[in-house]
């Protein structure tokens, strides 16, 4: 269970931290390979903070503890360096006393963690943390962070900064015992060669006219579709030759094959690896002309979306929603928007909302222009009818608020 690590909190160019009561004193865990908990960065006075801080320049949580080690939080309201100006920028950083701890840290520290705001939920789970990657936080390389971690433009128009104001989740899970952390880490590895090796497969799918081996135990496992299909009562036979699926690429089979062994999200080949020290950005921001770059991905992660939902896979489907939301722009906002309101996921619909919203009349004409867009105001017109509600209401609001 996650356990509460304090709060630190910044005004302006000031810092005090509150620690929680159980701080004091903390008890490994018994017999666990991992330590988990999270500390809370609330951020008051936000305008301050980036007119007094030029880029490169940060503020920081007070240290607090998870797992037997010392941590504290840098954040840069205008980016970590000259890249990423426009950004806010977060790093975790292990600090641990090099002089007093000298011996324990010729060892690095293995640990996930993730960074998010107070209310978004869905990346403080569990099963969330455990899916990212691990990083070794050692002498050597004391920090690993997000230097992309929200536009600030983005981040004032969003309902994350009230009052000035925004707070920061940052989740820590620890990986104490190397022999548990090989385990953990390797498992998903070991089910992933199973599949490659196709040893003990039982069963075979059929896609775009390539076979795919699986193993039908692993797939009930992972998928209640699968189940049904593999174990239900109507499945007489129906392991005895090929399974066709249809209206699928076989790429977007492998990749689902893949998370289902795995239960690490697929990449493309082509797909760029994040800088080292930094975790790739999580912020739905792309710069206008980017996605048509892009198109083959975006398409690539829209039917891997619809693949998860019709397996109900929820956790995929969360992860291709995550990142159909990065990708939106000009030509994939308004086939993301149908997407989304066809598989009912509002928080893709409202990021959706939210880009449009964002755009210049002349983006605005090039994105009703797109076949998209066109396409879906005809198959989903009732998305149309919400868009315009929404765009009147918040004129209200802002009407009332300059009176």
């Amino acid at each position: 269970m996650s356990s509460f690590a304090g709060i630190s909190m910044v005004t302006g160019s000031k810092d005090c931290f509150i620690p929680s009561a159980s701080q004091a004193h903390i008890t490994p865990a018994v017999d666990a390979g991992t330590d988990s908990g999270y500390h809370l960065l609330v951020v008051k006075e936000y305008s301050r903070a980036v007119q007094d801080l030029p880029n490169g320049n940060k503020i920081w949580s007070g240290p607090f503890m998870v797992g037997g080690h010392q941590w504290c939080i840098h954040c840069y309201p205008n980016g970590g360096d000259p890249s990423c100006a426009d950004f806010i920028s977060l790093d975790l950083c292990l600090d641990d006393d090099s002089d007093d701890d000298h011996d324990e840290m010729e060892e690095s520290v293995e640990a996930k963690f993730q960074f998010s705001f107070i209310d978004q939920v869905e990346y403080q789970k569990p099963m969330y943390i455990r899916a990212r990657e691990t990083r070794s936080f050692s002498i050597g390389h004391r920090c690993w962070g997000c230097m992309k971690f929200m536009k600030r433009d983005a981040l004032e128009r969003s309902a994350h900064l009230k009052a000035d104001c925004f707070t920061i989740r940052c989740d820590i899970m620890v990986c104490n015992d190397l022999n548990t952390q090989d385990t953990v880490s390797d498992i998903g590895q070991h089910f992933k060669f199973l599949l490659q090796d196709k040893l003990g497969s039982d069963v075979t799918f059929e896609v775009s006219g390539e076979m795919f081996p699986a193993h039908r135990c692993v797939l009930a496992a992972r998928s209640k579709v699968f189940r049904a299909q593999l174990f239900g009562p109507m499945t007489e036979g129906v392991t005895s030759s090929p399974i066709q699926i249809k209206d699928m690429e076989a790429k977007v089979f492998a990749a689902l094959l893949s998370f289902v062994y795995s239960d690490s999200f697929p990449k493309m080949e082509d797909e760029t690896q994040a800088v080292e020290g930094e975790e790739k950005d999580e912020t739905p921001e792309v710069e206008e002309g980017q996605e048509e770059a892009a198109t083959e991905h975006v398409t690539w992660l829209q039917d891997l979306f619809v693949a998860a939902d019709r397996y109900d896979i929820q956790q995929l489907k969360f992860l291709c929603e995550k990142q159909l939301a990065k990708h939106i722009g000009v030509t994939s906002v308004a086939p993301t928007l149908a997407l989304a309101e066809q598989h009912h996921c509002q928080r893709l619909k409202e990021a959706c909302f939210k880009f449009i919203e964002a755009q210049s009349p002349e983006c605005l004409d090039k994105v009703m222009a797109t076949d998209g867009w066109y396409h879906m105001i005809s198959t989903h017109p009732s998305v149309l009818n919400e868009f315009v509600a929404k765009l009147v209401s918040n004129q209200n609001k802002n009407m009332k608020t300059k009176q």
